[in-house]
């Protein structure tokens, strides 16, 4: 069992402030969906638990199995076992997928046992063309490919907790659906903590939230089942911003 603790997280964006106070706490198993309007602080808080480069955490404390995260770099985070999956992906000329995942898995001691074959495996699975784990990383990928390269790199690393970071940006109804259904066969058979960042509850037909949380001017400002996303849908966000 791993749990993500969150526990009064102020940070800032350059010199602005954002976050304001943010409880939560993530345990395997266990899928928590974060929403809220533009400017919530839905990034901020991805990329405060991170350690992204521009953002600065100015009081509390983020903690992954009571080890502080705050004190890390990023990669360091990473290899405790927390894993961002980006908005925006980044592209990396030069660099193949199957390059990137073998040295990801040898700096973290992990078995690299028929990499190629289980690489491939994984890519069926997501509905990733095969031919694209040799090329560049992300480079010429549509929005769906890079998505879908995402979540093959998450099921091949095989972290503790993830951070999907509005998964669903730019993905057409198909990729929505491998995506978000492989992150849910993840929960069941490895036990991943979820924190899945969204404007919009599609995602939750096929990623099912234990938790749903509003995220509001830098603070969470209300916190239910799934039904708290059915009212949202409802009401609108000035049902809890008001």
């Amino acid at each position: 069992m791993s749990v993500l603790s969150i526990r009064d997280l102020h940070a800032k964006a350059g010199d602005t402030q954002i976050l304001n106070g943010i409880n939560l706490t993530v345990r395997s198993g266990e899928v928590h969906a974060v929403m809220g309007p533009n400017g919530a602080g839905k990034s901020t808080l991805s990329a405060a638990i991170m350690g992204k480069p521009g953002y600065t955490i100015t009081q509390g404390s983020v903690t992954l199995d009571d080890v502080d995260m705050v004190s890390l770099p990023t990669w360091k985070r990473a290899l405790a076992g927390l894993h961002l999956v980006m908005q925006y992906p980044t592209e990396i000329p030069g660099v193949g997928i199957d390059e990137l995942l073998n040295e990801a898995l040898a700096e973290r001691g992990s078995n690299q046992a028929q990499l190629a074959e289980r690489i491939g495996a994984e890519a069926a699975r997501i509905g990733l063309d095969e031919a694209l784990i040799h090329r560049a990383v992300n480079v010429d990928f549509s929005g769906g490919e890079k998505k879908r390269n995402e979540t093959l790199q998450l099921a091949m690393l095989d972290p503790r907790i993830v951070v999907l970071d509005e998964l669903d940006s730019g993905l057409d109804i198909d990729a929505l659906r491998d995506c978000a259904r492989r992150v849910e066969d993840l929960t069941n058979e490895r036990k991943l903590g979820v924190l899945v960042i969204t404007h919009y509850s599609r995602i939750f037909a096929d990623l099912k939230p234990n938790f749903v949380h509003i995220l509001a001017k830098g603070r969470i400002v209300a916190s239910g089942g799934p039904e708290l996303a059915d009212q949202l849908e409802r009401d609108g966000y000035d049902a809890f911003t008001a």
